[in-house]
């Protein structure tokens, strides 16, 4: 079982641009998500510094993962926000020496919250693998629940896999 641990959820700062360049360019995650092109560290920079932080102009929110030493150990985002339907889907990606640690748990528990408190959405999603167990025990233990099957919608260049729907209303 994993150990809890307290995070703090921020903004992106120039700081970050290393962290993120790595994680946007981690060719072994790409395949779930929509990234398939390499970012420079120009276009990232350029992303951090003209991101409003409001999701109605962006139709997202990215956040740093900070620990309780203030380390960044990841990012978590709402993407795909809407306003009409007050949803949006949520994102995690954790550092691998952080990974299995409780920080993916501690983060998610806030951004719940924020969604929830804060921007007074009606629910959150996530798309996982069928096959990553790891994330799907993480999202259902949030209280997530599987409602959707969608058939070979990961293609890591070799297999196709199906991935999960996984909702939760707040």
């Amino acid at each position: 079982m994993s150990q809890q641990h307290t995070v703090k959820l921020r903004a992106m700062e120039p700081e970050d641009l290393d962290l993120l360049y790595h994680i946007e360019n981690d060719t072994s995650i790409w395949h779930v998500g929509t990234n398939n092109v390499p970012y420079s560290r120009y276009a990232l920079h350029d992303y951090i510094a003209h991101a409003s932080g409001d999701i109605y102009t962006d139709k997202q929110v990215r956040l740093m993962i900070e620990n309780e030493q203030g380390e960044a150990v990841g990012i978590v985002d709402l993407v795909n926000f809407s306003p009409q339907h007050l949803r949006a889907e949520v994102g995690i990606v954790i550092k691998n020496c952080y990974r299995n640690l409780g920080y993916a748990n501690a983060a998610l528990r806030q951004i719940n919250t924020y969604a929830h408190d804060v921007l007074h959405l009606h629910q959150l999603y996530a798309i996982i693998e069928a096959t990553n167990d790891i994330s799907i025990n993480l999202f259902e233990s949030l209280g997530f629940s599987q409602t959707t099957c969608l058939k070979e919608w990961t293609f890591d260049g070799t297999t196709y896999t199906d991935a999960l729907v996984m909702q939760k209303y707040l």
